[in-house]
């Protein structure tokens, strides 16, 4: 299945990959980049753009700062997470922290899903 993309969204996915956070940059140094598997940075699906997407497993990681926790943020996140299974994929979500203070147990779960 290919997946639809909003060109209007490119170029905002690309300065994203040049603008990581620091949890993203961890994840993806340290062990996502590391995988057989390949993944992809600040992927544009539809109209969103994924932090990190696995074509080959149908899977997204989103790592989540404070302004997911607030009430727009989550319904925000609800329909975009609503929106990426409707086209089959898997939504993995981790805090910020997770990756700061179980950085192990993050990747450990990452594995258990591929």
């Amino acid at each position: 299945m290919e997946i639809e993309q909003n060109p209007k969204l490119i170029n905002s996915a690309r300065a994203l990959r040049k603008a990581m956070t620091k949890e993203e940059r961890h994840l993806w140094y340290d062990f996502l980049s590391q995988l057989p598997i390949r993944f992809r940075r600040q992927q544009v699906i539809g109209d969103y753009i994924v932090d990190f997407y696995c074509h080959n497993e149908k899977l997204v990681i989103e790592l989540d700062g404070s302004q997911h926790y607030e009430p727009k943020g989550k319904a925000h996140d609800s329909v975009r997470d609503a929106y990426l299974r409707g086209l089959g994929l898997t939504v993995l979500r981790y805090p910020n922290n997770a990756v700061n203070e179980n950085f192990r147990g993050v990747c450990e779960d990452i594995l258990n899903h591929l």
